[in-house]
């Protein structure tokens, strides 16, 4: 997300992007989160699924990531700026 980070507000630059893919998604596959990057971090799409056996996962779609939360998905770097830990690496401005 981006320094002004609302959970229920969709990045206005992704929000064509977000409208398409809900349009051809399958049903089982649920967009909940997102973020362009904002020229600091990867892209991400945070997509829950639902598979036969009643199991759901989430995963970021962009790296192919399985996240292992249910929620509060991305963590805020030193300069306030959220990112989702299991898709970036460590650097000085998102560590410790």
């Amino acid at each position: 997300m981006c320094k002004t980070h609302n959970p229920r507000k969709i990045d206005a630059c992704m929000r064509t992007l977000i409208e398409k893919l809900n349009a051809y998604l399958k049903e089982d596959i649920k967009i909940i989160a997102c973020c362009c990057g904002h020229k600091k971090y990867a892209m991400s799409l945070i997509v829950q699924q639902m598979y036969a056996s009643g199991e759901l996962f989430v995963w970021d779609m962009c790296s192919d990531t399985l996240i292992p939360r249910k929620r509060r998905f991305y963590i805020k770097d030193k300069q306030g700026y959220y990112y989702i830990p299991e898709v970036v690496l460590p650097t000085k401005h998102n560590s410790g």
